[in-house]
């Protein structure tokens, strides 16, 4: 390969005997890494080059370029690297380099971390502590049975039949036993002593702590309508509730959804698949308008009558059970399957019984501390200073919740690293629409769309009084990355 053109490129996918290798120029250094990304198989060509990293179009992990090293979820594992040789014009790829050892921890590291919740935060936590050196004890707690899975999958591709049990966890049998980590499944905490520092369990263990990470996530809402404490009337948030679903759809001919949001459409998408009759109700005029605005909602709602899934908006429901949904005024929309999706709440209760400070979730600092010493919270449940938007938010964003805990466990380890990540989420509709959002914009009054929304690639920018908030996109995965590298960059000092 010539430096030249590398240059015009500046990034060019080949091979290295069998292993696909990108390589990847930054100024008059060039660099060799594994050309695809380990977390769900994206071409890393298509990509972007931000420094010395490397970030994956679809889901947006970075990789250091340098040491191969996935610096932000969600993908774990690092890329392979190899030496790289200049000779003049010509660059050589030479032999395979070995991974980089794990970096030290320095004097007055905790002990024992003890985290609370085994989903998407807690499980990074627990693997970036080990990632780091920390040699003190890691007890990863779950109320969950199964060890730690990719919830994403649970709407998507898992519900549908495509992905097998074996592909839902996170990391193979052994992972934990293998890394130090004590995994404790089936466990339910019942009280929080922050002065003492002790966690006590449900039977009476009680667990001292040096450090402790909440990440109890949120929890399925069933409105306050008759049935719908109902337990043939099912939610979608475990892989246990993904199972039922299953086990329900096979024998079922309807099913209605009751709620428009991306978990309830998804989940439609999903049992249409399934060769399911599928109706969603919900009171609001358009699904997921409140969200993507006009263009890019009544773009999702063609995709899904396209494939058959028919809507009843601003319908609002009276009563529900295992056998249908009543709506006000009367009528009967009969079902074999009766699903809610009508959103999550965060966990506080545990928290908010120890005098921990709530406000839709457990206030944290830049740090991700809560307003109790030594004790952390991360994901679904935590609301923080968020420096984009100035205000402090509170996200259900998968990757958000990974790369809190993976930025909780450096700041349990002392390194005061400020939480300043730009939200990010992707939502899938059947196989040929999916889209990507940067940013987080509850609220806006200006929207302004590139490209052709209808045509399926465009971007769609969020702003109030003129600041950008977030970018939504259609098959404009580098637009995207590039909204958020500027994102990131507008924080940054200034020289």
């Amino acid at each position: 390969m010539s430096f030249a053109a590398l240059s015009a490129k500046g990034m060019v996918a080949g091979r290295v005997g069998a292993e696909a290798v990108l390589l990847v120029r930054r100024g008059e250094a060039v660099f060799a890494v594994g050309a695809t990304c380990p977390h769900l198989g994206a071409p890393l060509v298509d990509g972007l080059a931000v420094g010395e990293t490397i970030r994956c179009p679809w889901h947006h992990a970075c990789f250091s370029l340098r040491s191969g090293e996935a610096l932000a979820a969600p993908a774990f594992d690092a890329l392979g690297t190899w030496h790289v040789e200049r000779d003049g014009d010509r660059i050589w790829v030479t032999e395979r380099l070995p991974p980089p050892p794990p970096r030290g921890i320095g004097a007055g590291a905790p002990g024992r971390i003890v985290i609370l919740g085994g989903g998407a935060a807690g499980f990074a936590a627990a693997e970036r502590l080990r990632r780091e050196g920390f040699g003190g004890t890691v007890t990863l707690l779950s109320d969950d049975t199964e060890q730690p899975y990719d919830r994403t999958l649970l709407s998507k591709d898992y519900l549908i039949g495509r992905v097998p049990e074996a592909g839902l966890p996170l990391r193979p049998d052994g992972f934990y036993e293998a890394s130090g980590i004590e995994l404790r499944l089936g466990i339910t905490a019942t009280r929080i002593d922050a002065a003492r520092q002790r966690l006590h369990l449900a039977g009476g263990e009680v667990l001292p702590f040096d450090r402790l990470l909440l990440a109890t996530g949120a929890e399925p809402v069933r409105p306050k309508l008759p049935g719908a404490a109902d337990p043939a009337v099912l939610v979608l948030r475990t892989a246990r509730d993904c199972r039922a679903i299953i086990q329900r759809s096979a024998a079922a001919r309807t099913a209605v959804l009751v709620g428009a949001g991306f978990i309830g459409l998804e989940v439609a998408a999903a049992l249409r698949e399934r060769g399911l009759r599928v109706t969603v109700v919900a009171p609001e005029a358009e699904p997921l308008a409140r969200i993507l605005g006009p263009d890019l909602s009544a773009l999702v709602r063609r995709e899904h009558e396209a494939k058959g899934v028919v809507f009843r908006l601003g319908a609002k429901v009276a009563s529900l059970g295992a056998t249908g949904v009543v709506l006000e005024g009367g009528e009967v929309l009969v079902a074999d399957l009766v699903v809610i999706g009508a959103g999550v709440t965060p966990r506080t209760a545990l928290a908010e019984a120890a005098g921990i400070r709530t406000e839709d979730g457990l206030l944290v600092d830049e740090y991700l501390e809560t307003s109790a010493p030594t004790i952390f919270a991360a994901g679904d449940v935590a609301r923080w200073p968020d420096p984009h938007s100035g205000e402090r938010i509170r996200v259900e964003h998968w990757v958000v919740a990974q790369r809190m805990g993976q930025v909780a466990a450096l700041n349990m380890l002392g390194r005061r690293k400020p939480f300043d990540v730009v939200p990010f989420f992707w939502s899938r509709h059947f196989d040929a629409l999916n889209i990507g959002m940067i940013g987080h914009a509850p609220s806006w009054d200006e929207i302004a769309v590139e490209g052709e929304v209808a045509a399926r690639r465009a971007v769609v920018r969020y702003r109030r009084e003129g600041r950008m908030l977030a970018t939504a996109t259609v098959d404009r995965d580098l637009d995207n990355l590039r909204t958020e590298q500027a994102m990131e960059a507008a924080l940054e000092p200034g020289p």
